[in-house]
């Protein structure tokens, strides 16, 4: 009797899961091993002609130039996703406390998250415009004469996209952060109080260790989300001036969708998919050290 019941309960949980495995196997463990295998051919979308030609795409990544800038500029544009997380935390901090409107600036602060990405992209091309934008025009008026040229130059226009993408996460962490916070026992802090704690020594002392898993989690998934990322560089710069703002992500899009080089693309993916285990693999093992459960 009691057999019958668990395998009914193995089943009724092969039930559950079916749908998510079956998704899972067609659209991400499929076409990754196609992936794997377009990564050995010199593939071209709508092309019949199909050849085996060994590791040829992976010597061409690794002599292209482009691949190697590509790689400085996803590195650059990672450290968004630390300072990201630093500011979400201290903002998260402020409004848990009693804050006037605080419902109203979580709000405000969430808004770019669920804000198009077209349109973010559209807002910051305005307020990153070298002459008449409004941020280079406070810039003019605190007295600095050749503020940066932001998105039209080659050295100022990753930084650009940095300041965006911190933007643009910052409520999404701050929400995560804010939730974390609701855990942390309020007779804790109270003792602290008691005991004399100035507040910045409650965050760094107290906060800060009891949110440390919520900071792994942060990091992780705000690395994959970012080395992934390409849909707002895209729509500000494509890539541009010269290839100053392309991430390996928009190298893979532009190789596999502008140029019909899957192949090539493909060769592109496994390396950023290594790149992307390499980080997950060096945070987890980091992570014994900081983070507090």
């Amino acid at each position: 009797m009691k057999a019958t019941w668990m395998r009914r309960q193995q089943l009724l949980g092969y039930l559950f899961i079916g749908p998510n495995m079956i998704g899972v196997m067609l659209f991400f463990i499929i076409p990754a091993m196609y992936s794997f295998y377009l990564m050995f051919t010199d593939y071209k979308f709508m092309s019949p002609n199909t050849k085996f030609i060994g590791l040829a795409n992976i010597r061409r990544m690794l002599g292209d130039e482009v691949f190697y800038i590509a790689i400085k500029n996803t590195l650059l544009f990672l450290l968004s996703v630390p300072v990201s997380i630093g500011l979400a935390f201290l903002v998260a901090v402020i409004l848990n406390r009693s804050v006037y409107l605080k419902k109203l600036l979580r709000a405000l602060y969430f808004m770019p998250y669920i804000t198009s990405g077209v349109a973010v992209a559209f807002v910051w091309m305005l307020l990153f415009h070298p002459n008449n934008g409004p941020v280079n025009g406070i810039l003019r008026s605190l007295g600095i004469e050749n503020p940066p040229g932001w998105l039209s130059t080659m050295d100022t226009s990753m930084y650009a996209i940095d300041i965006i993408w911190i933007w643009f996460m910052l409520g999404y962490n701050m929400i995560i952060y804010l939730a974390a916070l609701q855990e942390v026992s309020g007779e804790l802090l109270e003792a602290a109080t008691i005991d004399g704690a100035r507040t910045w020594q409650t965050v760094r002392s107290i906060l800060w260790p009891l949110v440390s898993p919520t900071t792994f989690l942060l990091l992780i998934t705000g690395l994959i989300m970012s080395i992934k990322q390409f849909g707002i560089i895209q729509a500000i710069t494509q890539g541009g001036p010269g290839n100053s703002t392309t991430v390996l992500s928009l190298f893979i899009y532009q190789n596999a969708f502008r140029y019909y080089e899957m192949g090539y693309a493909s060769a592109v993916s496994w390396a950023l998919f290594l790149i992307i285990l390499i980080f997950t693999v060096v945070q987890w093992l980091g992570q014994k050290r900081w983070v507090h459960y």
